[in-house]
């Protein structure tokens, strides 16, 4: 990878990269917990978790599934007042020291910051907002009018879509030196575009298809 100058582009995966775990999981379950009787849809989801093991389906739509299972239907307002608890409470018990670090220097160093992440739009741009990011592209949901419908109104952010974005990204801010961070085999494909990428904590087939790429790995704690 090429080193170039200072970074002045700086793109952030989310879950696993920034945060400790996967978001969308508790954030759904911990609104469902005020509303019990929403668990109940996660009978509703089994199908569809079947249809993705078999390889009928991908994870875009194993993502819309889960969602229009146990949060179709909701408020706006709810999901705004639930995002607003949940976010202080993730970013203050569950997201690595090192990502944090990294964040702020980046920052005070003058690099634009961008938040590419596969999960939601329900919380994702609140978490983008907190951590003083510049920019946030994540996966959208569907609303019809005031509530919740649950389909995907862009592509999973992921992999291959995932690498389309940062190409997007580059192209709007040309000449920038970028870094980027990711934690799974799948970001490898947009940390390649990168000029100082990194692996977060990564599983070993993940690490050695980084060493292959010539990628560095980090462990953050």
């Amino acid at each position: 990878m090429a080193e170039g100058g200072p970074v002045k582009l700086a793109v952030f995966d989310l879950d696993g990269t920034i945060t400790r775990h996967d978001t969308l999981l508790p954030f759904v379950l911990g609104f469902a917990r005020h509303t019990p009787w929403r668990l109940a849809g996660i009978l509703l989801f089994l199908p569809h978790l079947a249809l993705f093991v078999l390889g009928v389906s991908d994870r875009g739509a194993l993502k819309s599934a889960f969602i229009r299972c146990t949060l179709a239907g909701v408020r706006r307002s709810q999901i705004d007042s639930w995002a607003a608890r949940f976010v202080p409470t993730l970013l203050e018990r569950g997201v690595f020291a090192q990502a944090l670090e990294h964040i702020a220097r980046h920052k005070q160093e003058g690099a634009r910051l961008a938040l590419l992440s596969a999960s939601t739009d329900l919380y994702v741009p609140a978490i983008g907002k907190a951590l003083g990011f510049d920019e946030v592209i994540c996966t959208g949901v569907r609303w019809e009018g005031d509530r919740l419908e649950g389909h995907l109104t862009t592509p999973n952010r992921r992999g291959p879509e995932k690498a389309r974005c940062l190409e997007s990204l580059r192209n709007a801010h040309p000449g920038l030196v970028t870094a980027a961070y990711g934690n799974a085999g799948s970001d490898l494909e947009h940390l390649q575009l990168a000029e100082r990428p990194l692996l977060i904590n990564p599983s070993h087939s993940a690490r050695r298809a980084a060493q292959r790429l010539g990628i560095p790995c980090a462990s953050w704690r």
